[in-house]
Parts: C-alpha cells; structure tokens; sequence
C-alpha cells in the first residue's frame, strides 16, 4: 500500500513530523509558555493589589494594632519617659462599648439614616421614571439640573445651607418674619435632623437618580410596546415593569446610602462653625475625629475605627447575602 505525502507528513507521538522536531522536544517550551500564562492574570492585579495593600490594609492593620495600646503615665507624668506606650489588649474596645457619647452618636446617624435613605431614594426614583417617560421635555436640561447639587463638594453644600438657616442672614427668615409667622430653630433638637438631612438629599438625589436612570434605559423597548398593545398605562407600566426590573439598582442605591449614613462627618462638623450648640460628637465619625484631635487619644479612637468599620462591613455583607437570596428565589 503506498503512503501518500499527506499521509507522511502526519504527526505522531512515537515518531518525528514533517518539520523533523518531535514533541518531545517543543513539550519544555510549551509547558514554560503556559506556566506563564497561568500567573498573567495576577501579574494585571499586581498594581490594584499593591494600591490596596498601601492605602486600605496597612493603614487597616496600623490602626488595629495602635488600638492594642494605651499610654501609660509615670509619676507626675514629667520628664522624656513619664508617658510610655504599653500593651492594652482588648481594654480600648471595651471601652468603645460602655462609651455613652459613642452609643448616642449612633443613635443620632440611625435617626439620621430613617430620614435621609427613604426620602432621597424616593425622589431619586421618581425623578428617574419620569425622565424615563416618552412625553419628557428638556430631558437633558432636567436630568443635568437634578444632578448638579451632587457635584457641589459636600464641605461648600454645608456652608451653603449653614447660612440659609441662620435667621440674621437667611431670606427665609425675612420672609416669616414679614409674614408674622413663627421662626423656628433649625439647629435644635428634631430640627437639626432635618436641617442635616435637608443638605444629605439635596446633594445625593442626583447620583442616586443617574443610578436607577441608567438602569431604566438599558431595559428593551419592546417591553414597553408589548405593555402599551395590552392597554396598560404609563403608571401600570412603572409599577409593574420598571420598578421590578430596577430593583437590583435600588438594592445598590441602597447599600451606598446606608454606609453613607454611618460615615456622616461633613455636614455636622460644617454646621458646628456656625452653631456652636451642636455637640463635637454628633455622629460616629466625629465621636472618632474629637477623640482623637481634641481629647489626643490615639488609641481609643483608633478601637472605636476599628468597630465602625467592622459594622459597616458586617451590615453591607448582611444587606447584600439578603438581597442576592431574594434574587436568586425571583429567578427560580
């Protein structure tokens, strides 16, 4: 039987090819190519690890070690070794949670929270689906002016509305006062939650609004069109479509606003230049900023960091196991 060229030039893994190299030979070069190309991926994450590593770990880990540690005084506490740093243990933590103005300052942020989360995702929603209508006008006029206040640093937002509601310079306060109407205090007690989360919607509805926007125009038009031929109208189409397909970015919304609100710093901390009754602890995080700067304890604030954040993750990680399992039971 004669062997056609084709035939010969075959390939096996007893003998040699066309070329004359055998596998055996190309087998190193192969098996190094894809070593290689198994660690390239790592080789891409190597920087965001590095970055990670440098601004969120080690600052992580430093401050969890330093709230091991206290400061203890000698004697009279003169002289270069009358304060030396020794080992605390779990000494700040638990300090951390038989502190009052600790416990009360996140109080204040969840009265805080049930305010500002349902407010300002509502209008965001709203706004979304009517930007989202056929009949809008000037759509990219309104969706720029609702989100514009988010672009205004939070620290200028604050001292904007600082001033809006002192009564010496506030044209509001002029008008009640020409219309003989009662001038109420916005910095004292129910008021200052409402004044606070007044300045927190108005400059996180636009985010939130582009957030639930975008995801509304990702959903197929036929959808809609399909709806309309069954004679449903634009509200039925909103409550029955939009709003069930958007959910997984109003869960999202959601999550950022609820660590937004434990994280609160900005507006109180603006607010206490212009009133000097609200309290230097008003929040989770100021109660962190006076321990250490004002008090200079290094150490208990660094212990009362350390909580915060670990409830921060605790709550997002318990939020989103929630959320994905509601998800997967609407899927199935």
């Amino acid at each position: 039987m004669t062997t056609t060229p084709l035939e010969g030039s075959v390939r096996t893994s007893d003998g040699p090819s066309a070329g004359g190299t055998t596998e055996a030979a190309r087998s190193p070069r192969t098996r190094g190519v894809r070593r290689g190309g198994r660690f390239a991926p790592y080789w891409f994450l190597l920087p965001t690890l590095a970055l990670f590593a440098a601004f969120t770990a080690v600052p992580l880990g430093y401050s969890v070690w330093i709230s091991l540690h206290k400061v203890e005084v000698q004697g009279a506490g003169l002289g270069s070794h009358a304060r030396e740093e020794v080992w605390s243990g779990l000494g700040n933590y638990t300090a951390v949670f038989s502190d009052s103005l600790f416990g009360t300052s996140v109080v204040r942020a969840l009265g805080y929270g049930v305010i500002v989360i349902p407010t300002m995702l509502g209008l965001a929603l709203l706004f979304a689906l009517m930007l989202d209508t056929p009949k809008v006008r000037s759509g990219p006029f309104a969706r720029l002016a609702i989100f514009l206040p988010y672009a205004v640093p939070g620290i200028l937002a604050a001292v904007m509305w600082g001033f809006l509601y002192v009564p010496d310079v506030s044209p509001f306060y002029f008008v009640l006062d020409k219309l003989d109407l009662p001038e109420p205090n916005l910095f004292d007690g129910t008021n200052l939650y409402l004044s606070l989360a007044n300045i927190a919607v108005w400059g996180g509805t636009g985010f939130n609004m582009i957030v639930i926007y975008t995801a509304l125009r990702a959903i197929p038009q036929e959808i809609y069109e399909a709806a309309r031929i069954d004679g449903a109208s634009d509200l039925k189409i909103a409550l029955r479509i939009k709003i069930p397909i958007v959910a997984p970015s109003l869960v999202l919304t959601f999550f950022f606003s609820v660590i937004a609100t434990l994280q609160v710093f900005t507006e109180p901390k603006a607010l206490q230049a212009i009133e000097n009754g609200i309290p230097k602890d008003w929040s989770p995080l100021l109660t962190i900023y006076n321990s250490a700067f004002g008090r200079a304890d290094i150490y208990g604030a660094s212990a009362t960091a350390v909580v915060l954040a670990a409830a921060t993750f605790l709550l997002s990680f318990t939020l989103l196991r929630i959320s994905n399992r509601f998800t997967r039971e609407d899927q199935a």
